[in-house]
């Protein structure tokens, strides 16, 4: 068997102005992985990479130039040497600096040994048969802009809101959370909010105790990541469950990310595969976290329907999940048609439903 890995350079383009506290997306560039046999072309596997600016670690100038490097040691590499061990082999060509490479070729992996199907982990949910849980998420925007979200997600059946807040005024931002729950009982809809960071020490504790007279089930990431002593003091006093984001990023190592969640002891961690370097270090965090006695869910982050899938299979392989972050799909105009698709608040996937990859099948793919 020969291999080969090469890449597409893809844009995609939101519906509207997705704002979070650290600015507004119009569009995102994504880097889809092939994995092609080149003496069976029609065995294919697919993955996504592409790092969030200002967030991801391998966010660089010479992303680009990092990722054609690997796709050139991918393909001149004996990978029965490595027993197709997927994780000693990323490990092998990509260290630990590039974790959105590291989930774009594991998932491209996974994808060719299960057949180039698109299903690489076969379960319930692959059959159709069960469906996934998901928060209907709010974007910032203007006061009216999120009501509009809100009533949407209401009307489509959603029973967990979540909110990201730290962009408007944090009073307008309380009063659509007043709008929520003059209507709905924490019993019936469930409201998380996503702070990005944007919390000052100064008045993180303030707003959180602001925050705790609606219910929430959990603020995301009140403060910057990095200040483990406020965060940690924060965790331990504050009225509303803290889960941990951004800080997870960059922590590669297995003894890094015990101690940090040793030191935080937050209630919740949010794992997003495409930033923490694939579901080998997911599995490690959950692992952690199982040991801390804390809680955790998955979220995508912003990936097209090809990183939404493999991300949203992983998470099936976990039973009596709370709502997972894996309503993104629907952002895009030009997203690839899948399985995938929402109803009343639940991520489904149609066996029956084919995908489209178009620009994958007609485009010159980047050589190495």
């Amino acid at each position: 068997m020969s291999l080969k890995a090469d890449y597409l350079k893809y844009t995609l383009h939101f519906r509207f102005e997705a704002g979070t506290s650290r600015g507004t997306l119009t569009e995102r560039t994504i880097y889809l992985i092939r994995l092609c046999d080149t003496t069976n072309p029609q065995l294919v596997g697919y993955g996504e990479c592409g790092p969030l600016a200002g967030l991801s670690i391998d966010d660089r100038p010479d992303f680009e130039a990092c990722l054609q490097r690997a796709c050139r040691e991918f393909t001149e590499l004996d990978l029965e040497i490595f027993s197709w061990n997927v994780s000693i082999i990323l490990d092998q060509i990509f260290g630990r600096d590039f974790p959105s490479i590291l989930f774009g070729f594991e998932t491209a992996m996974l994808d060719f040994l299960a057949g180039g199907q698109r299903v690489i982990y076969a379960s319930d949910f692959t059959t159709g048969e069960r469906e996934l849980p998901i928060n209907g998420l709010i974007w910032m925007g203007s006061p009216q802009f999120m009501r509009e979200q809100i009533e949407e997600k209401l009307q489509t059946g959603y029973t967990t809101i979540k909110l990201k807040i730290g962009a408007i005024d944090f009073d307008q931002e309380c009063a659509l959370l007043d709008m929520i729950r003059d209507r709905y009982t924490p019993e019936q809809i469930t409201l998380r909010v996503d702070a990005n960071g944007a919390f000052r020490p100064d008045e993180a504790m303030q707003k959180l105790e602001r925050l705790a007279g609606y219910n929430l089930h959990s603020i995301e990431q009140p403060i910057k990541a990095g200040q483990h002593d406020l965060m940690a003091e924060l965790c331990q006093h504050s009225p509303v469950p803290i889960a941990l984001d951004e800080e997870l990023i960059g922590h590669m190592e297995y003894v890094n990310k015990f101690r940090l969640l040793k030191k935080i002891q937050p209630q919740y961690i949010i794992l997003k595969p495409g930033l923490l370097g694939g579901f080998t270090h997911c599995n490690e965090w959950i692992e952690v976290a199982g040991r801390l006695n804390i809680g955790w869910w998955i979220t995508s982050a912003l990936e097209s329907n090809i990183g939404l899938n493999a991300i949203a299979q992983y998470t099936a392989q976990f039973k009596n999940l709370m709502p997972q972050g894996l309503g993104t799909g629907q952002l895009y105009h030009n997203n690839f048609e899948s399985p995938l698709r929402i109803e009343q608040g639940h991520l489904h996937f149609n066996p029956e439903r084919p995908w489209q990859l178009g620009p994958l099948l007609t485009s010159n793919l980047q050589l190495p």
